[in-house]
């Protein structure tokens, strides 16, 4: 029976890159997307590379509340089961200067990148329950690393858009801060689901090549750093053989609760942030900001994701 994965944001980059890799492998991939044109090609062009034709797509905007909870209900009377759930797609618009918000009017990187997931998985946490083997991957990204900075802080009091009118606005790091987010949530979401025999994790995505539609959104200085960048960035391919490798293989088949670089290795929180060993935490692979396993910030995140998912927002 084949092992059946749903990858958000599915249709380019990593995302279109890992259900490749899924359907190479003969699994049953659901591909969520929120645009079906631009995905239908894309759909189209899997199958008939890998001759797989259980490549199937549903749409999903993952900024949208409404629009989660339509494609799980609709996923769960046509599927028997989640045996892995792979939360790619994600948000950051190079250029934009003006808060986004999303349909449920709250601020768009986290509505995509933390809320989005956190109700997602809720919703689909008994369909997981049912498999011999389900794994939860969340994506996030050697951002998280601004927040060796003991001044960087999540603003948790302008999620919703509260001081959009007197605050400035930067897309870059409203990105980095839902990510910390996710990651934050993934080890809560870790404990919550342990119970039920479901697997955790996050990968810490580091660069990759950018398209040429993505570095064209930006000023001229990030686009020239872009392209030198992209001479020695790997393709998306590489970083979705870490999906893979990370969702299927005995290696980690008993790990949850972990932040996994693109090495493939366990990710710890600093043991110190002053000083050199700063230095070696900006720049290595080995450790993550103590911030995100403050009980404090990791309980705010979560009693955020919990009342924002449960009720109607106006």
């Amino acid at each position: 029976m084949k092992k059946i994965v749903i990858i958000t944001g599915a249709n380019s980059g990593i995302g279109k890159a890992a259900t490749l890799k899924f359907a190479t492998e003969g699994y049953h991939v659901v591909m969520a997307c929120r645009n079906l044109e631009i995905s239908s090609a894309v759909q189209r062009d899997i199958i008939e590379t890998t001759k797989n034709t259980k490549v199937d797509l549903m749409e999903l905007d993952v900024s949208s509340f409404q629009s989660i909870r339509t494609f799980c209900k609709a996923f769960k009377a046509n599927y028997p089961r989640l045996d892995i759930l792979i939360h790619n797609a994600a948000y950051l618009n190079h250029g934009i200067k003006e808060y986004q918000l999303s349909p449920e009017r709250i601020e768009l990187s986290f509505a995509t990148n933390t809320f989005g997931p956190f109700l997602m998985t809720r919703l689909l946490e008994d369909h997981l329950a049912k498999s011999s083997d389900p794994r939860i991957l969340n994506a996030c990204t050697t951002n998280i690393k601004n927040f060796f900075d003991p001044k960087r802080k999540i603003e948790f009091d302008n999620l919703r858009g509260e001081l959009k009118d007197t605050r400035p606005y930067s897309t870059y790091k409203m990105y980095g801060d839902s990510k910390m987010g996710l990651l934050m949530l993934t080890f809560k979401m870790a404990e919550e689901l342990k119970s039920k025999g479901i697997n955790v994790n996050a990968l810490m995505i580091n660069r990759v090549k950018l398209s040429k539609e993505t570095i064209q959104k930006m000023n001229s200085v990030w686009k020239i750093f872009a392209r030198l960048q992209n001479l020695t960035n790997p393709l998306p391919s590489s970083m979705a053989e870490n999906y893979f490798h990370i969702c299927t293989s005995d290696e980690f088949k008993n790990v949850t609760g972990q932040l996994i670089n693109h090495k493939g290795e366990i990710v710890k929180p600093s043991t110190t942030e002053v000083g050199f060993t700063q230095v070696k935490n900006v720049f290595g692979s080995s450790s993550y900001p103590r911030y995100a396993t403050n009980p404090q910030n990791v309980e705010q995140i979560w009693n955020m994701s919990t009342s924002l998912t449960e009720e109607n927002v106006i």
